[in-house]
């Protein structure tokens, strides 16, 4: 059972980083409009980027610190990311040997995202 049930990733231009996360995974978001807020969400559900201004703000040094699966292995999705416009800022390192593997980038919009894989 995971333990994400919902993640949401602030953005302050949608499109961009719609983008920048399509690039990087090399899969499709689907946009949704709610009026005020816009969102895309990631592909088998569990989470969305999500535009507005009052209520999300991208941040590099706080708030919660969201990983994403990168099976098979991360190195690939973290060698997509400077291209796409985000900025790599913990290199590939091993958690453990049955923890596998981590990294932690900023995105187009400036959050810190971590990436996970086994190897």
């Amino acid at each position: 059972m995971s333990a994400i049930a919902w993640f949401e990733i602030p953005a302050t231009d949608i499109a961009r980083a719609r983008r920048f996360y399509e690039a990087i995974f090399a899969f499709e978001m689907k946009p949704l409009d709610l009026g005020a807020l816009q969102m895309a969400l990631f592909p088998a559900g569990g989470g969305a980027l999500c535009q507005q201004a009052a209520a999300y703000k991208p941040s590099a040094e706080a708030g919660p610190l969201v990983y994403l699966a990168a099976a098979p292995d991360l190195a690939i999705v973290l060698g997509r990311v400077e291209k796409a416009g985000g900025k790599v800022v913990v290199q590939k390192r091993q958690i453990s040997p049955d923890y596998g593997y981590m990294a932690v980038f900023l995105d187009s919009e400036g959050n810190r995202v971590a990436l996970h894989s086994m190897a």
